[in-house]
C-alpha cells in the first residue's frame, strides 16, 4: 500500500539512541520512514539490524529503485546518497562528490519536489548544519518539522541551526515525535475526507457489505456512515467516492476494515462507575430476591464489543451471589456483530492498562497473571456466552432478568431505534430490568416501562404482554440499494407546488362536504391547508399561523386531548360530537389527528381533519365522544402536569444557574490570582532583564580586554625580529613569527603541518628531539646552533603550558641571535 505521508529522519553523532527511542514509540500507522545518517564511504552499517529490535515496522536498507511502502522503514546505506523520485529510492555514489557530504539536505530536497505537502522531516542530533537546507524545501512545499530540542541534545549542532531557520513546527524530546507525526497525519486526513463529495456510492458500498459480510448498516445514521467512509476513502488517498469504490470491489480485505470502521468497539470495566455501583446495591440483590431455589439469573449484554461489560456484570453476579451461586447458575449472553471483537472477549485476556480501573482486591480474586496480561477466572470466564447476534435481523434471547444496551442505539436512525427497543421489551421478563448508556431513552416503549434511575438510565418492565410480532425479524430491506428509476417524477420527488392541484383539492373539497384538513409541525404551526378554514377556525385581525391559536374554546380543548392520545399510541385519535359557535351557527364538529406517514415512515407532521357532523349518533367504541366537563378535567391535568414539568425544569435551570454562578465566581479568582502572578512574572522579568543588561555590560568590557590582548600578542610577535615559533602536542606547527622564516623556511600555509617536514638553515637537526624531551618532563631546553649563512643563534625551547588544569599543551621554540657574543669569545681563547 502507497503511504499517505513520508517521514525523513536525518541523524549524525548521538543519534543511533534517539532513532530508538523514536522507533519504539511508533505505531502502524500506514506512514513510511526513511532514515538518512552521515557514514563513512567505507562503513558498512548495521542500523536496519539494530532498529529491527526495537520496532513493529518492517526495516530494509535501501536499494536502487526500491519502492516506497507504509509502514516500513528504509536506512541508507554509508556510502550512498540517496534521493526519491515517483515513489522509488534512487542511489548514487559518494566516491566522485568532494566533502562534505551533506546526505540530509539531498534527500530532503528530492523528498520535498516528490511528496510536497506530504513530507514530513525530522532532524536529530549531530553536528553541522547539514538538513537545515532540506527542510526549507520540506517547508516551502507545504510539509511539516520537526527538530529534537538542541538544549538536552548532546551534539546540538544540527538541531540548532534547523531550529534557527525558523522552519520548524515542532521542537520536541524524541519520544514524543510519534505521537506529534500521528496526530498531524490523522489531522490531515480527516481534512482530505473533508472534501470528498458524496456521490450516490455510499449505497453501493453498503450493499457490497451487505453481500460479502454480511452485515446491513443501511438503518445506521447516514452522517456517521459517510464520515467513516470517506475518512477511509482519505486513508487510501482517494478524493472521489467512486474511485474508493472500484478499489474496495477489487480489494476484500479493504470491506472488512470498512465494516469494521463502522462497528464502533469501545468499553471497558465498570463503564461508568456510578450506574454500576446502583446496579450491586439496588437493581441485582431485587433480582436475586425474586429468584426461586434452581432458577438462574440471565443477563444479556447487547453491543458486548471486548466483554469487558460482561465480564463486570459476571464479577458483580458472583459477589452478590456468593455461596448460593451454584444454586443460582448464572448465564450472562453477551452478543455482538463484530467477530474479531468477540473472538478476543472469548478469550479473556486484557493488558494491564485495560484493567487499571479494576480495584485490586477484585484483580486478584478474579483475574490471573499471565506474562504482562491477565486473564479472566474460570469461574467468570463460565458465566458469560459470547455469541455473534444482530440486533436489526435475528430474534432476541427471552425471559431475561436484566438487559443491558449502552450506547449501541446512538448510531442508528430513529426508526430503527424504535424497532430494537421493541425487540429488547420483548426479551425481558415481568418485572425485568433495562439498562441503557447515558445518550439513550426508550421513548418508543417508554409506556411499558417504569423508570428505576433516571441518572442511571436503568428502567423496569411492568407490562406483561409481548408486543412484537413474528414479522419483526424478517431482514429489513436495503432501501439504498434500489436502482434509480428513469422516466416520469415520483409525487415524493420535492418539486415546486402545483398551485393548479392546490385549487383543485380545495375546490373538490368545498364542493363535497364541509370538511377541513390541515398540516401542522411538532410546535402546532400551520404548513398547509386545504378546505374552507372560515368555517371552522377563528378569524383574528393579527396574522398568527398557530393552529392553537385559531381553535375555538371547545374544539382547542377537544384538540389537545386528541393529539396527546396520538402521540402515545401513534394511531389516529377522534374526537366527536365538539359544539361550537361559528358565524351565530351552532356546528356539530368532529375532530382526528393522525401522524403524517412518507415512505412508510412518520415523518413528524400531523394531519388534523375538522368535519360538520350532521348529527351526534353513536359513535364506534374508538370513537371519543365529547363530553365538555370530562375534557376540562383531562384539559386541567395536562395543564397541571405542564406546570409540574415547567416547575421542574425551572428548578434544573436554577441549579444549572446556580452552578454556573459558582463557576464564574471561581473563574473570576482564578483570573485575580493568574493577574497577580503576571505581575509578579513581569516584575521577575524586568529583574531577568537589569539581570542580562549588566551580563551583557560585563561581556563588552571582557571583549575590550580580549582585543587588547590580542594587539599586544600581534604586536609582540612583530617586533620579535629573532623568530618565535609555537607547536602543539603532535608537534604541528600553530604559529610563528616573522622573524622566524630566517631560520625556517616557513609560510603560512604551513600552520598545520608538523614540524619535522620542514626544513631549517640550521646545521643541526636534533630540534624535535628537544620539543619532545621538553613535552615529556616539562624542563626547558637550550642548544647553541650556527645557521648555514654562518650565524649563531641560542635555541630554547620551553614548554606551553595552559592554565587550565596546568597541562603542557606543546612548546615554543626562541631564537636569539648570539653571533657577536660567540665572536668575543673566540676572540678571547685566540688570545689565551
Amino acid at each position: 500500500m502507497n503511504p499517505h505521508h513520508i517521514v525523513a529522519l536525518g541523524a549524525s553523532a548521538g543519534g543511533l539512541d534517539e532513532l530508538i527511542t523514536f522507533f519504539e514509540n511508533t505505531p502502524l500507522d500506514g506512514v513510511a520512514y526513511i532514515v538518512v545518517q552521515h557514514l563513512s564511504a567505507d562503513y558498512e552499517s548495521r542500523l536496519a539490524e539494530v532498529l529491527s529490535r526495537h520496532s513493529k515496522l518492517a526495516m530494509v536498507t535501501a536499494e536502487e529503485g526500491m519502492r516506497v511502502g507504509a509502514n516500513f522503514v528504509y536506512v541508507i546505506p554509508g556510502d550512498k546518497f540517496m534521493s526519491i523520485q515517483g515513489g522509488l529510492l534512487h542511489l548514487s555514489g559518494k566516491e566522485n562528490q568532494r566533502a562534505p557530504h551533506l546526505t540530509i539536505n539531498t534527500f530532503f530536497n528530492s523528498l520535498a519536489a516528490d511528496c510536497g505537502p506530504k513530507a514530513i522531516g525530522i532532524i536529530l542530533s549531530g553536528m553541522g548544519s547539514d538538513g537545515s537546507d532540506g527542510i526549507k524545501a520540506i517547508k516551502k512545499s507545504g510539509g511539516m518539522v520537526i527538530a529534537r530540542n538542541p538544549e538536552t541534545a548532546e551534539f546540538n549542532s544540527m538541531p540548532y541551526n534547523a531550529a534557527a531557520t525558523g522552519m520548524v513546527d515542532f521542537i520536541v524530546e524524541p519520544e514524543v515525535m510519534p505521537s506529534v507525526v500521528e496526530d498531524y497525519v490523522t489531522r490531515e486526513i480527516e481534512l482530505l475526507a473533508a472534501g470528498i463529495s458524496d456521490g450516490e456510492n455510499m449505497a453501493s458500498l453498503l450493499e457490497l457489505i451487505s453481500q460479502q459480510l454480511p452485515l446491513d448498516f443501511s438503518d445506521y445514521k447516514q452522517a456517521t456512515i459517510l464520515r467513516r467512509i470517506k475518512r477511509r476513502a482519505a486513508y487510501n488517498n482517494f478524493d472521489r467516492l467512486e474511485n474508493y469504490l472500484e478499489f474496495a470491489r477489487k480489494s476484500p480485505g479493504e470491506i472488512q476494515t470498512l465494516a469494521q470502521d463502522f462497528l464502533i468497539s469501545v468499553t471497558d470495566f465498570f463503564r461508568d462507575p456510578e450506574a454500576f455501583d446502583y446496579l450491586e446495591a439496588r437493581v441485582l440483590p431485587a433480582i436475586i430476591k425474586t429468584l426461586i431455589p434452581g432458577q438462574e439469573l440471565r443477563i444479556w449484554v447487547t453491543g458486548c464489543a471486548t466483554g469487558e461489560e460482561a465480564y463486570s456484570m459476571a464479577i458483580l453476579a458472583a459477589e452478590l451471589l456468593g455461596d448460593d451461586l451454584e444454586e443460582h447458575p448464572v448465564k450472562i449472553f453477551a452478543t455482538d456483530i463484530d467477530a474479531a471483537a468477540l473472538a478476543h472477549a472469548g478469550k479473556g485476556v486484557y493488558s494491564e492498562t485495560v484493567v487499571s480501573l479494576i480495584p485490586k482486591a477484585r484483580l486478584q480474586k478474579y483475574f490471573v497473571p499471565e506474562g504482562d496480561n491477565y486473564r479472566v477466572s474460570d469461574e467468570l470466564r463460565k458465566m458469560v456466552i459470547f455469541s455473534r447476534h444482530d440486533l436489526v435481523k435475528n430474534p432476541p434471547f427471552c425471559n431475561m432478568h436484566l438487559i443491558s444496551c449502552r450506547n449501541v442505539l446512538i448510531y442508528m436512525t430513529a426508526a430503527l431505534q424504535q424497532k430494537i427497543y421493541r425487540t429488547l421489551l420483548f426479551g425481558l421478563k415481568s418485572q425485568g430490568y433495562l439498562f441503557l448508556g447515558v445518550s439513550e431513552s426508550p421513548l418508543a416503549i417508554l409506556k411499558g416501562l417504569e423508570v428505576v434511575s433516571k441518572k442511571a438510565k436503568i428502567f423496569k418492565k411492568v407490562i406483561s404482554e409481548h408486543g412484537v410480532g413474528i414479522d419483526r425479524f424478517t431482514i429489513p430491506e436495503h432501501t439504498y440499494f434500489k436502482p434509480t428509476v428513469t422516466g416520469p417524477a415520483k409525487p415524493e420527488i420535492t418539486k415546486s407546488p402545483d398551485r393548479t392541484l392546490d385549487g383543485a383539492i380545495n375546490e373538490t373539497l368545498y364542493s363535497q362536504e364541509q370538511r377541513l384538513l390541515v398540516c401542522i409541525d411538532e410546535n402546532n404551526k400551520i404548513v398547509k391547508s386545504y378546505g374552507p378554514t372560515g368555517r371552522f377556525l377563528l378569524q383574528h385581525n393579527f396574522f398568527t399561523n398557530d393552529l392553537t391559536e385559531l381553535l375555538p374554546g371547545a374544539l382547542s380543548i377537544a384538540f389537545k386531548t386528541a393529539c396527546n392520545k396520538m402521540k402515545q399510541t401513534q394511531q389516529t385519535a377522534t374526537v366527536k360530537g365538539v359544539m361550537i359557535e361559528q358565524a351565530g351557527q351552532t356546528i356539530n364538529v368532529g375532530l382526528s389527528v393522525s401522524p403524517m406517514i412518507f415512505k412508510g415512515r412518520p415523518n413528524g407532521f400531523l394531519l388534523v381533519q375538522f368535519s360538520e357532523e350532521e348529527q351526534a349518533g353513536s359513535a364506534a367504541q374508538s370513537v371519543m365522544v365529547y363530553d365538555e366537563k370530562l375534557y376540562l378535567d383531562d384539559y386541567t391535568r395536562t395543564l397541571e402536569q405542564e406546570n409540574k414539568d415547567l416547575k421542574e425544569e425551572l428548578a434544573s435551570a436554577n441549579e444549572k444557574l446556580f452552578s454556573l454562578n459558582e463557576n464564574m465566581q471561581s473563574f473570576n479568582e482564578e483570573l485575580l490570582s493568574a493577574n497577580e502572578e503576571l505581575q509578579s512574572t513581569n516584575e521577575e522579568m524586568m529583574s531577568v532583564n537589569e539581570e542580562l543588561h549588566t551580563l551583557n555590560s560585563d561581556y563588552l568590557l571582557k571583549n575590550r580586554e580580549l582585543s587588547e590582548l590580542n594587539d599586544d600578542l600581534n604586536n609582540y610577535f612583530r617586533s620579535n625580529t629573532s623568530g618565535q615559533l609555537f607547536v602543539d602536542s603532535d608537534l604541528r606547527l600553530i604559529r610563528f613569527s616573522p622573524g622566524t622564516v630566517r631560520h625556517i623556511n616557513l609560510l603560512e600555509t604551513d600552520i598545520g603541518r608538523p614540524i619535522t617536514n620542514i626544513s631549517t638553515n640550521f646545521r643541526f637537526e636534533t630540534l624535535s628531539e628537544d620539543i619532545d624531551k621538553v613535552l615529556e618532563d616539562g624542563q626547558s631546553v637550550s642548544r647553541e646552533a650556527q645557521a648555514n649563512d654562518g650565524k649563531w643563534y641560542q635555541v630554547t625551547t620551553m614548554p606551553y603550558i595552559r592554565r587550565l588544569g596546568n597541562k603542557t599543551t606543546g612548546a615554543i621554540i626562541t631564537f636569539n641571535d648570539i653571533t657577536n657574543l660567540k665572536e668575543i669569545q673566540q676572540e678571547l681563547e685566540k688570545r689565551k
